[in-house]
C-alpha cells in the first residue's frame, strides 16, 4: 500500500514536471507539488512504521517499541496531572478520574506487554494485535482528555 502511494505520488509529480512551462507560476506550482510530495512520502513512512507487522522472529523488537511508547506516555499523563493539580476544582474533580481511566489502560497495556514478551508462536498474533488495539485506544483517549482539558484550563 505504501508503494503504490508513493508510486501514485511520483507519477502525479512527474505528470506536473513534464506538462509545466517554464514560467514562474508553473514553477511555484511544481515546488509546491514537490513539498506536498515529501510530505506525503514522510507520512507514509511514518504511519508505515507505526502499523509496521512484526513477526514472531521480532517479537522483542516489538515489545521493546511498545515500551517505549508506553513510557512516553506515562511521562505525558504525569505532565497532564501536573497541570490537572494547578487547575480549578471543578476542572480538577472532572479531570482527575479521566486522568485514573488513563492510568488504568496504561496499566492494562503493561501487561498486555508483558504477556507479549512471554508469548509462543500461536499466540503471537493474537498477542500482538491485541496490545496494537489497546495502545490505540490509550492514545486516542489520551488526546481526547489532553483536548478537553485545553478548553477547560487556560494554558
Amino acid at each position: 500500500m505504501k508503494t503504490k502511494i508513493v508510486f501514485t505520488a511520483l507519477v502525479l509529480t512527474a505528470v506536473l514536471v513534464t506538462g509545466c512551462k517554464p514560467d514562474t507560476e508553473q514553477a511555484k506550482a511544481t515546488q509546491a507539488a514537490s513539498q506536498q510530495l515529501d510530505k506525503a512520502t514522510a507520512a507514509t513512512k511514518e504511519a508505515a512504521a507505526e502499523m509496521e507487522d512484526y513477526a514472531f522472529a521480532r517479537k522483542t523488537e516489538f515489545v521493546a517499541t511498545m515500551k517505549v511508547k508506553l513510557a512516553e506516555l506515562n511521562r505525558t499523563f504525569d505532565e497532564l496531572g501536573e497541570k490537572i493539580e494547578k487547575s480549578s476544582d471543578a476542572a480538577k474533580a472532572k479531570a482527575q478520574p479521566k486522568l485514573a481511566a488513563l492510568r488504568e489502560q496504561a496499566a492494562q497495556l503493561r501487561k498486555q506487554v508483558d504477556a507479549a514478551e512471554d508469548a509462543t508462536e500461536p499466540t503471537w498474533n493474537k498477542i500482538k494485535v491485541e496490545a496494537r488495539k489497546s495502545y490505540q485506544s490509550l492514545k486516542d483517549g489520551f488526546a481526547e482528555v489532553r483536548q478537553w482539558l485545553s478548553e477547560k484550563i487556560a494554558p
